[in-house]
C-alpha cells in the first residue's frame, strides 16, 4: 500500500488475534462469535431464520424442479408438441428445445431481470412472498380448468400461464432463496447456513423429481401399461399447495434490504437486544 499510494504508512501497534480480541486481551467488537452453529444463542437469534431459508428453499424447488424435468410431459398432454411416438428422435429434440427455449426466454429470463432492477427497491421479504403468491395463483389457474387446457385450440393459453409460473419463480423465490442466506447469518457461520440452506434446497429437488414423475402418471389406463399415479391435474393442486406452504414460511424471513451485514446479522448487539429486534 505504501508503494501505491506512494505515502508512509505505518502498521497498527495494536493488532487483532486470531481468538477474537486485540492484543491486550479486550474483545474487539463484533470480532468474533463465541457460540456455534445451533448452539443455544444461535438458536435464539437466527433459529427461526434457518427454518425459513431451508424450508423455503426446500419448498421451491419441489416446484421448480418439477416443472422443468417433466416440461416435454405436459407439453405433450396439453397438445403443444405431438406425441413422442409420433417423430423421430431428431425432430423430438428439436421441438422439446424450442419449447423450452421459448419458456425461458419470454419467462425466466426476464423474471430474473426483474429481480435484478427491483430487489433494492422492493425488498428480498416482498419480493419472495410475491413470487410464491403468484405461483401459487397460477398454477391453480392451470389446473382447476386443466381439462379446458387440453381440449385443442386452447393450449396457447396454457403455455403463457405456464411461462407466468417462471416468471414469478424467478422474479420471486428462485432468486431470493440464495440471496437471504448468505446476507441474514454472521460472517462466521454464513457459508455453513447458506450451504445447509441450500442443501435443503436440493433435497426438494430429489423429492420434486421423484414425486412428480410418480403423479403425473395417467390413472385412468392402467391397461395401456401407464403406471399409477394421480395425474397432472391433481399434480399442479399440489404444487400449488407447496407454493402456499411457501409463501406461509416466509413469513419468517427477515428483511435485509438497506442494511449492513453487521445490521441484517446482529453481530455488534448483545443476545437481549438481538432477541428484541428478531421478535420485531
Amino acid at each position: 500500500m505504501s508503494k501505491v499510494l506512494n505515502t508512509e504508512i505505518e502498521e497498527d501497534a495494536v493488532a487483532p488475534d486470531r481468538a477474537g480480541g486485540d492484543a491486550t486481551g479486550a474483545p474487539v467488537a463484533g470480532a468474533g462469535n463465541e457460540w456455534g452453529l445451533f448452539s443455544p444463542q444461535f438458536m435464539r437469534r437466527h433459529g427461526l431464520h434457518l427454518v425459513a431459508t431451508t424450508s423455503t428453499w426446500f419448498l421451491l424447488d419441489i416446484a421448480f424442479y418439477s416443472q422443468n424435468l417433466f416440461q416435454k410431459d405436459i407439453f405433450s398432454k396439453v397438445g403443444w408438441i405431438p406425441p413422442a411416438k409420433t417423430m423421430n428422435a431428431i425432430e423430438e429434440v428439436f421441438r422439446i428445445a424450442r419449447a423450452q427455449s421459448l419458456i425461458a426466454l419470454c419467462g425466466t429470463i426476464p423474471g430474473y431481470w426483474f429481480t435484478v432492477a427491483f430487489i433494492d427497491i422492493v425488498g428480498r421479504f416482498a419480493i419472495q412472498l410475491m413470487g410464491f403468491f403468484m405461483m401459487t395463483v397460477f398454477m391453480l389457474g392451470l389446473a382447476v380448468p386443466y381439462h379446458h387446457w387440453t381440449t385443442p385450440g386452447n393450449h396457447t393459453g396454457f403455455i403463457v400461464m405456464y411461462g407466468f409460473t417462471f416468471f414469478f419463480a424467478n422474479f420471486g423465490p428462485n432468486s431470493t432463496t440464495f440471496i437471504v442466506p448468505a446476507e441474514i447469518f454472521p460472517a462466521r457461520l454464513r457459508s455453513t447456513c447458506h450451504g445447509v440452506s441450500a442443501a435443503a434446497g436440493k433435497a426438494g429437488a430429489i423429492v420434486g423429481a421423484f414425486g412428480f414423475l410418480y403423479a403425473s402418471q395417467d390413472p385412468r389406463k392402467p391397461e395401456d401399461g401407464y403406471k399409477p399415479g394421480i395425474g397432472i391435474r391433481n399434480a399442479l393442486f399440489v404444487l400449488a399447495g407447496t407454493n402456499f406452504l411457501g409463501m406461509f414460511m416466509t413469513l419468517l424471513v427477515p428483511e435485509s434490504k438497506g442494511m449492513s451485514l453487521e445490521e441484517i446479522s446482529k453481530e455488534n448487539v448483545d443476545d437481549e437486544e438481538a432477541a428484541a429486534t428478531t421478535r420485531k
